[in-house]
């Protein structure tokens, strides 16, 4: 009798069963805007910074890191600013990290989470891989979220984590304060904002770091994979009350972050004015794919990311093939209608914008044929 092999033979969880791993396609094009890296080159003399730095460490690896990652932490305090010292911050390997740990804390069996969608995926994927109940909260047909609304959703579930995305993923919508004041106000537990694009918001647009004062249930995360353009580091982390930092670490791996990652990270926040003088020329051509779209037939989400999402398709999954078949890869993120796509450097943007010329003239002459 022959054994089984493979995922359906193995006694795994139930409710993992049928699904797909998260994450975009990974193609040899030659213009990549579907997961929202910032395509600008490093500047000049970080890469051997980071090198000088990695080897100053390197006779140490037979060692354990700093457990706590205090230097780190607090650099990335002095980076945020304000009255935001060590103990109020916490690192890990990417953000998404930093919302499973969050999850691992305040989440799990007999507990639930609420987000707004069409939001960041991976938020109701973690929630399930910590055993966490997801619920769906309200969007408006511009993608805002209602203040009185997003209340209602919070009292009628009673989640212990609400998830609140500024600028959100995938639409670029930023969320007002008065909105997550309404969340907060009304969740008896944990409100997350996830501020992952923060640093391409525009002008006026606030952060939610303001609120954190006197509010021990909200938490502030970050990354360092968008505006500082290290997304091959994976280092994401977060602001939040003391007492928030204290609970993960009882859930946190022990050493979870590598000296390595450490390291190099600290070099890459010394070099952020280089890094941050990317963001203005990452909105610019924001700003150009905006303004461009009506000439295509297609309207854009107004964004405060370092993204646009673009709607009008005929069909989003031809639309994204036949961008594709132009060398130019974008995001379906399952909006019907819409694609997201990553704003990128000048040439990227006029080889997205060739191709969109391509695909809507091609389009056209199909329907007049």
């Amino acid at each position: 009798m022959s054994v089984p092999y493979g995922l359906a033979a193995l006694p795994i969880r139930s409710e993992l069963r049928g699904r797909t791993p998260y994450g975009a396609p990974q193609l040899d094009v030659a213009v990549r805007l579907n997961t929202n890296e910032n395509s600008w080159p490093l500047p000049a003399g970080l890469a051997e910074a980071i090198a000088e730095a990695v080897g100053a460490v390197a006779g140490g690896l037979n060692r354990y890191p700093d457990r706590d990652a205090i230097a780190l932490r607090t650099d990335l305090a002095g980076y945020l600013g304000g009255e935001l010292g060590v103990a109020q911050l916490w690192a890990a390997n990417g953000s998404n990290e930093i919302l499973q740990q969050l999850l691992q804390a305040f989440g799990g069996s007999g507990r639930s989470a609420l987000g707004f969608t069409p939001s960041y995926s991976m938020h109701p994927l973690i929630s399930l891989s910590t055993s966490t109940t997801w619920h769906d909260g309200p969007r408006e047909a511009d993608f805002g979220i209602d203040p009185a609304r997003a209340a209602c959703a919070v009292r009628e579930h009673r989640p212990d984590v609400v998830f609140v995305t500024s600028p959100n993923n995938p639409t670029g919508t930023a969320v007002s304060l008065e909105t997550i004041e309404a969340v907060y106000a009304e969740a008896a537990g944990m409100v997350i904002v996830d501020e992952a694009y923060a640093e391409f918001a525009r002008p006026g647009t606030p952060s939610a770091l303001t609120l954190l004062p006197g509010r021990e249930r909200l938490v502030v995360t970050r990354t360092m994979s968008k505006a500082f353009g290290m997304a091959g580091l994976r280092l994401g982390y977060l602001a939040a009350a003391p007492a928030v930092v204290d609970a993960l670490q009882l859930v946190r791996l022990p050493y979870h972050l590598s000296a390595l990652t450490q390291v190099v990270a600290r070099v890459a926040l010394g070099y952020r004015d280089q890094l941050l003088a990317t963001v203005a020329s990452v909105c610019d051509q924001r700003d150009r794919i905006v303004a461009a779209a009506p000439h295509f037939g297609l309207n854009a989400v107004p964004s405060d990311a370092n993204f646009v999402l673009l709607g009008g398709f005929w069909n989003s999954r031809e639309a994204w093939q036949a961008l594709l078949d132009r060398g130019v890869l974008v995001r379906d993120v399952g909006i019907p209608g819409y694609l997201r796509i990553t704003a990128g450097t000048p040439a990227e943007t006029d080889a997205l914008l060739d191709g969109l010329e391509g695909v809507t003239r091609a389009r056209s002459a199909h329907r007049s044929g």
